[in-house]
């Protein structure tokens, strides 16, 4: 045998990763809830669908309704700006690598790879859930984010239309609130968002991680092309609604170069305020996004992984609140000298962001919001 040959206990070699297209993540990797552990191996039979021309397998989509118990999520994170969120989706179809959500999909015995953006749930009590909550006595107001876990306006939404129906609730109801997209589809709802922006009660905020299409294509290959982001911004801006730039992740030697061009590309657009956000790898995603790297970075994989780790303490990630944003050390600290400069130049962030207006919110019918929810307040004897 040559020293060239596997070892006899290799007859079927674990499959390396392999692009599918349309997708983020290279693999289904198992759930950490999960008690049994599956390879993919490579026996000569794998099948594929050439039906796209590509030989990759096609993985399609499904679409599963939920009737959600409750709709408003709340934390008290100190480095996150806001403290209640509604998310109208569980899953992404975006299928964005770095998304930190994944992992929330083992909750449900899927895996947070290729499950997460082809397996997505639609609370379609949403409006609902949101009527039943905005009537309690007991409810105080305060801004909600939409769409911070997994993006209220990714593709379902145009059929199921769950976002535009909450949004017509908080229009009615005089409630503020901020919604961060990666899609164009937000300019759908111009109409509602318009009124609400002339009275303070609405931002929105556009992810642009990169201004080149070819790693926007494998980064996030469902979402809008950047190109396509910058004239939704222009779009926001020209209709009046405040509208800001969130570059997230910053992803060494991948999107990091970029920073500086996606700032001035924004501000030019119409974007009066940025933010950003140092890749971040809870759980699953680690291996998920390591996978991504060797099959489509392989060159500047060790690079990119060395350079993470020098921002997180020598680990894939640390989840403190204090560094898990912006990252820590050196490289964290030029990245922030970057931003701030860059920033400071284009006159982003110039005038303080953040503040909208709560005096307009006027609580619906407690008895009209019942009758229209799945699930009564309170049960009737009679």
């Amino acid at each position: 045998m040559s020293p060239d040959d596997p070892p006899d206990d290799l007859e079927f070699p674990v499959a390396p990763p392999a692009p599918l297209k349309g997708r983020g993540a290279v693999t289904n990797l198992q759930g950490r809830y999960e008690r049994d552990e599956r390879e993919r191996i490579d026996d000569g039979w794998l099948h594929t669908d050439a039906e796209d021309g590509s030989g990759s397998p096609v993985l399609r989509t499904q679409v599963f309704e939920e009737r959600a118990k409750s709709i408003l999520t709340r934390n008290s994170s100190p480095d996150i700006p806001f403290s209640v969120s509604l998310n109208p989706y569980r899953g992404c179809e975006h299928g964005c690598i770095y998304c930190f959500a994944r992992p929330t999909h083992s909750y449900l015995g899927l895996s947070p790879g290729l499950d997460f953006e082809s397996r997505i749930y639609a609370k379609v009590n949403a409006g609902e859930l949101l009527e039943r909550e905005l009537s309690k006595p007991s409810y105080e107001p305060e801004p909600i984010a939409l769409g911070v876990n997994t993006d209220a306006y990714q593709p379902v939404e145009r059929d199921l239309r769950l976002t535009r129906r909450v949004i017509e609730i908080l229009h009615e109801r005089g409630h503020p609130f901020a919604a961060i997209t990666k899609s164009s589809l937000i300019e759908r709802d111009i109409d509602l968002l318009a009124p609400m922006a002339q009275r303070g009660q609405v931002m929105a905020a556009i992810t642009v991680t990169t201004l080149d299409a070819d790693i926007a294509r494998t980064l996030e290959p469902r979402a809008a092309t950047p190109s396509r982001r910058l004239r939704t911004i222009r779009t926001l801006s020209e209709a009046g609604i405040p509208v800001g730039v969130s570059i997230a992740p910053v992803i060494p030697f991948v999107t990091e170069p970029d920073m500086e061009r996606v700032l001035e590309a924004c501000a030019e657009a119409g974007a009066t305020s940025a933010s950003y956000i140092v890749l971040r790898l809870p759980w699953e995603v680690a291996p998920l996004f390591k996978d991504w790297l060797a099959a489509h970075f392989p060159d500047r994989a060790d690079r990119v992984m060395s350079r993470v780790r020098d921002m997180r303490g020598g680990k894939d990630y640390d989840s403190s609140f204090a560094t898990r944003m912006k990252g820590e050390g050196l490289w964290a600290d030029m990245l922030k000298q970057r931003f701030q400069k860059a920033t400071k130049r284009l006159g982003l962030n110039a005038r303080q962001r953040g503040i909208l207006d709560m005096s307009g919110f006027h609580r619906p019918d407690a008895s009209s919001a019942r009758g229209k929810a799945a699930d009564s307040v309170q049960l009737k004897l009679f």
